[in-house]
């Protein structure tokens, strides 16, 4: 039989998932000789032995490698032979570019589970458990390539037992970079009120006893305490600065969080994920859940433990336990222990923190099941930063939005989105925005060469891609959002996209948000928009959704005396009617986030909001009949057509004032807004003959119009595409950016 001997390169994530440890077992039971070792490419293999034995491994390269490895492509170079013998992991190649994948952090895995509750054993009980399967990746990564040395856990030399683990070839431990052990390893310390018990004890005191505990997780400080005690909950709401935006609840397993929510299979298996996201839920009735959790909204947003330490916790405690970012409102979440006591000691009662250093910042990926598919909402520990397929001409950056803030780079053959980074406004999370920057370029070794951002002058993103003094690639808002969905879905052809948000930099000047757009990456025109409206007080009526009842009411020729909105408060109403009619800082809008806080502030659910989204979200949660009929409405002109719903607004205001549920109203409200979107996608695609139709943008988040909306496009015989793995909100902005100037640079 023919020997030879081969060099592969094997690229993807193969880093930090027990590749090299897989890729040794493989070839000793092939009888092959050589070595692997992790490299800035990937992994690179020298591999020698029969040519069919070779062949074999390569095929299981592909097809059984371990299962948090995702293979990219594996390169083979023919190479002389030279007769070695046995088969090694040789120490990591550093030299050159880095190409690889970052690995992303994951839950326990079974076996690692079984030893932490077991009676005995060396790891039984212990807080930092992992293996080659599963344990901290990203936020304990210094450098690459992926070794002990250039991450946390060098800090922590490895006792006898543990490195003859990671010798040991038949250890599931071999070469596992984060192992440890309490003899060696990290160790939990208490900071609270003096207790002789040990730490963890301590801390489930504290909980049990209605206090707040900051507790250091996997990428980031989190806020606890007992998720029903509204004494407690509403105690770390005041404090926090977070006065209705609904809070995360960690439980230890499906049984627990089945006895407060309603769980589909698709649920549960998003739940069980090694991922860990926050999995919106719809709440039972019998709920013992504090109403403070979550209020005035049908879902809850439930996870299962993502590290060890918390499932020590969740199982002691053995009830929901609000498991909230370790921040004060808007803030990032909160990385180290000097960091933690600084901004969090007037929040918590006590700290749980321990003695391993996060390296990458990580908050909690939050998702939502709809038909039976899982939806990213924010992308975060666990999904960030995989890599998605994306050709560029040379290496870019994406700054994203001010909101929701993510940071996107381009290396020529994929991009990497940053994890979940929040809100520019607050400059805490402009320095963890460079902080962000500065970790990704050097990780990824992407010197980027030119820098998307978008189209408004006056965003914060807009300046700080200024600062960088790089050529600039200006990518209007809502062609950013459909742009992201088309490099998700790796298509370049024209669509019909329809983008509906709360604001973005128009091309005409105004406020767009309810946009249907042409377009394919490069390119996109505006075909149809919702009518303007005056937006009074510009950002104001974000935060105010009375502000924007009233607008739509002067627009349909009603007074505002005629629709009470604000008992007792006539005279602001008046004030700022006046404003209205003579254009005073009232620029307008298209925003369809701003209509829905209208028709929630007209029924009477939220006239003035705590966080942003907060009055959809109320209206979406009392819209309870998703086959209502729909209102009138209208659609005028072309190049571009205009949405215009005032007949149907007109006889929402009648139902109202006849004493019609809101119920019945919000749905109705819905299923209008689909209604006219099915129309509009339906001519546009006889007039340009395009048979696909994408659905994007914040207001997409909406579960209940984003159904109805596919569903009536389907029927008209439409493909529907909606991001599956990245927000249809601002946090998938930065991939639409760099998406958008590669295929122009690339043009």
């Amino acid at each position: 039989m023919s020997q030879v001997r081969r060099i592969l390169w094997v690229h993807g994530t193969v880093q930090g998932v027990g590749f090299r440890p897989f890729v040794y077992r493989q070839a000793v039971a092939l009888g092959l000789s050589g070595l692997v070792q992790n490299h800035p490419q990937g992994v690179r293999i020298e591999i020698e032995g029969a040519e069919a034995a070779v062949a074999e491994l390569v095929r299981s390269l592909r097809q059984e490698g371990p299962p948090l490895a995702v293979i990219g492509r594996i390169e083979e170079v023919p190479t002389e032979l030279q007769g070695s013998t046995g088969f090694c992991i040789a120490p990591s190649d550093s030299a050159g570019p880095c190409a690889t994948h970052l690995p992303v952090d994951t839950a326990p895995c079974a076996e690692c589970l079984r030893e932490l509750f077991a009676r005995s054993g060396r790891r039984a009980g212990y807080a930092f458990i992992n293996c080659t399967r599963c344990g901290p990746r990203l936020s304990i990564v210094r450098a690459l390539p992926y070794d002990r040395a250039s991450t946390t856990m060098a800090d922590f030399a490895l006792c006898p037992d543990c490195l003859r683990e990671y010798h040991d070839p038949a250890d599931r431990r071999y070469h596992a970079e984060p192992s440890a052990c309490r003899v060696c390893g990290p160790r939990l310390i208490w900071d609270g009120p003096p207790s002789s018990q040990s730490p963890l004890l301590a801390c489930l005191s504290a909980l049990r006893s209605g206090q707040i505990v900051a507790i250091k997780g996997v990428g980031g400080f989190q806020l606890a305490c007992d998720a029903s005690d509204g004494a407690a909950v509403q105690r770390l709401r005041e404090r926090k600065r977070r006065a209705a935006k609904p809070f995360a609840l960690l439980a230890p397993n499906l049984d627990v969080i089945a006895a407060q929510a309603e769980l589909s299979e698709p649920e549960r298996a998003s739940l069980l994920s090694p991922r860990r996201p926050i999995v919106l839920l719809r709440r039972r009735a019998d709920s013992t859940l504090a109403p403070q959790v979550a209020p005035a909204l049908h879902e809850v947003g439930f996870m299962l433990p993502a590290s060890p330490l918390h499932y020590l916790l969740a199982t002691a405690f053995g009830r929901p336990l609000v498991m909230t970012s370790g921040n004060l409102s808007e803030e990032p979440i909160a990385r180290d222990d000097r960091e933690a006591r600084c901004r969090l000691q007037s929040v918590a009662d006590a700290f749980l923190t321990h003695d391993r250093e996060i390296a990458f910042r990580l908050d909690d990926s939050v998702v939502r099941s709809e038909g039976g598919a899982e939806h990213v909402l924010r992308r975060a520990r666990g999904y960030a930063p995989t890599p998605i397929p994306l050709r560029a001409p040379r290496p870019l950056l994406a700054v994203g939005a001010d909101l929701k803030n993510t940071l996107c780079l381009a290396d020529g053959e994929s991009a990497v989105v940053s994890p979940h980074i929040g809100d520019l406004h607050d400059p805490k999370t402009r320095a963890a925005w460079r902080e962000t920057l500065s970790s990704l370029t050097a990780l990824l070794g992407v010197a980027p060469t030119a820098v998307a951002c978008d189209l408004h002058p006056d965003y914060i993103s807009t300046r700080l891609a200024e600062s960088l003094g790089l050529p600039l690639v200006r990518v209007q808002h809502h062609h950013a959002h459909l742009a992201a969905c088309l490099a998700e879905s790796g298509l370049s052809e024209p669509v019909i996209g329809v983008v509906f948000d709360g604001a973005g930099h128009g091309e005409d000047g105004a406020s767009w948000g309810g946009e249907v757009l042409i377009a394919d990456r490069a390119h996109a025109r505006r075909a149809a928009h919702l009518r303007y409206v005056p937006l009074p007080g510009g950002d104001a009526a974000a935060r105010e959704p009375w502000r924007m009842a009233l607008a739509y009411l002067l627009d349909l020729g009603e007074t505002s005396e005629r629709f009470c909105l604000w008992p007792g408060r006539q005279p602001a109403v008046e004030l700022l009617a006046l404003a209205i009619r003579r254009g005073v800082n009232s620029p307008l809008t298209s925003s369809v986030g701003r209509l829905f806080d209208a028709v929630a502030a007209l029924t009477g659910l939220c006239r003035m909001g705590q966080f942003e989204g907060q009055a959809a979200m109320m209206l979406e949660a009392q819209s309870t009949d998703p086959c209502a009929a729909p209102y009138a409405y209208c659609i005028t002109g072309r190049a571009p057509a205009e949405i215009d719903l005032r007949p149907g607004l007109r006889d929402l205001l009648r139902d109202l004032a006849a004493g019609r549920p809101v119920a019945e109203v919000g749905s109705r409200f819905h299923a209008t807004l689909a209604a006219a979107v099915a129309e509009v996608v339906g001519l546009l695609s006889r007039e340009h003959g395009l048979r696909t139709a994408v659905l994007t943008g914040g207001c997409f988040q909406n579960a209940l119009l984003g159904a109805r909306c596919q569903r009536l496009l389907e029927q008209r015989g439409l493909r529907v595409l909606r991001p599956v793995s990245f927000p249809p909100g601002d946090g998938g902005i930065s991939l639409g950016q760099i998406a958008v100037a590669a295929a122009r640079l690339t043009e």
